[in-house]
């Protein structure tokens, strides 16, 4: 009631009421119709009162809405690549931020509906604290399979890790969100080699941040973004599908851990985002110079999509942005990834530069709360 109150004082003073004249009388929930009729009434001050009407008249107005009780967990894939660098970068930054804020604004932090992730994303992805028990390090080319499951003998010490980078998952599970229990994720062998060649970080100096309802803490990780790298975007799809799984909560603190998925109950959205033609993979490389190519990788295109078809069939929303893309094939990759538009919501978004990013991702948060009605 306090919030409906509030909104309606809001309304009162922002016309040519009086403030706090409209007054809320009842307000009835229905759980099973999932609707909120609010009935109000005001009080209005006639300039000209007619014959014995008196001064005031009484106006009433009973309203009926649908609401959602649904929690809603996002992950965010950004580019953070070489391209993006100078005012990309910058406009990433502010609509990201924007974005944070329109999700997560107005809720309960002791009880949050709606949780983000950040996945940034270039050679490969920065998996931050959950690296220890999630990546398996190939220290030689014969390591180049599929990992072991975390529960393994570990034949890579804390000590010998060199970073929190993560690439492909290799084998049978390269297409699956199963937990590092099962396996693990791998960093490649040719990962060093290929930074090295190239002067460029490994992987992003921004780790990617597991579910919160923090935005302080989503937002220290967007200011962090430095641009450097290739377009390894099929790795970024893997690790923003391991952000909503269930199947990971096992590496992750509980205020992290996604729901189990349920689409009465829990919205799953994946918000991929480039600027660029996806160009890089591992899993298909036998030197490091088959790493990269500029002109943009198949494989690594295939495999973005094969990807982004797992997570739909597991329920996951998709929504896409190209960043000042004009690649073919980069269109044609996000626009195979995103879910398909309906009457009122579209999922693919083409922005020309940052004024239409920020609105894209503005957008997109709307359309969230839609679905999460009428889905």
């Amino acid at each position: 009631n306090k919030a409906v109150q509030a909104f309606l004082d809001a309304n009162s003073r922002a016309g040519i009421l009086q403030a706090d004249r409209i007054v809320l009388d009842k307000l009835t929930i229905d759980r099973t119709a999932k609707t909120v009729q609010a009935d109000a009434h005001v009080d209005l001050g006639l300039y000209f009162p007619l014959f014995r009407m008196g001064d005031m008249k009484r106006v009433a107005a009973s309203t009926t809405a649908l609401y959602s009780d649904k929690t809603i967990e996002v992950a965010m894939m950004l580019d953070v690549t070489g391209s993006m660098a100078g005012q990309k970068i910058i406009d990433l930054r502010t609509a990201a931020k924007n974005a944070v804020d329109s999700f997560l604004d107005g809720q309960d932090s002791s009880n949050p509906r709606v949780r983000v992730s950040i996945v940034p994303y270039a050679n490969s992805v920065n998996a931050g604290a959950l690296a220890a028990s999630s990546v398996y390090v190939e220290t030689s080319t014969s390591q180049r399979k599929q990992a072991p499951g975390n529960g393994a003998i570990q034949y890579v010490s804390g000590l010998m890790r060199p970073d929190n980078c993560a690439t492909e998952r290799k084998g049978t599970y390269q297409y699956s969100d199963v937990g590092p229990d099962i396996s693990m994720v791998n960093r490649d062998y040719l990962l060093s080699s290929f930074a090295w060649q190239t002067g460029t970080a490994a992987c992003p100096a921004a780790a990617l941040k597991p579910l919160t309802a923090d935005a302080a803490a989503l937002k220290n990780v967007i200011k962090n973004f430095v641009a450097s790298g290739g377009t390894a975007g099929h790795i970024g799809v893997q690790w923003t599908w391991y952000m909503l799984s269930e199947s990971w909560g096992s590496v992750m603190n509980a205020s992290q851990r996604p729901a189990k998925a349920d689409p009465n109950k829990v919205a799953k959205i994946a918000i991929l985002m480039t600027d660029g033609e996806f160009n890089l993979s591992y899993f298909d490389a036998s030197t490091v110079g088959e790493v990269y190519n500029d002109a943009g990788k198949e494989p690594t295109r295939t495999s973005a999509k094969t990807l982004c078809t797992a997570m739909r069939d597991k329920g996951i929303e998709i929504f896409t942005i190209g960043f000042d893309l004009n690649e073919e094939n980069a269109q044609a990759t996000l626009q195979n990834c995103a879910s398909p538009d309906t009457a009122k919501i579209k999922h693919f978004y083409q922005a020309a530069n940052g004024a239409e990013l920020n609105q894209a991702f503005q957008d997109i948060a709307r359309n969230i709360e839609s679905l999460a009605l009428t889905k």
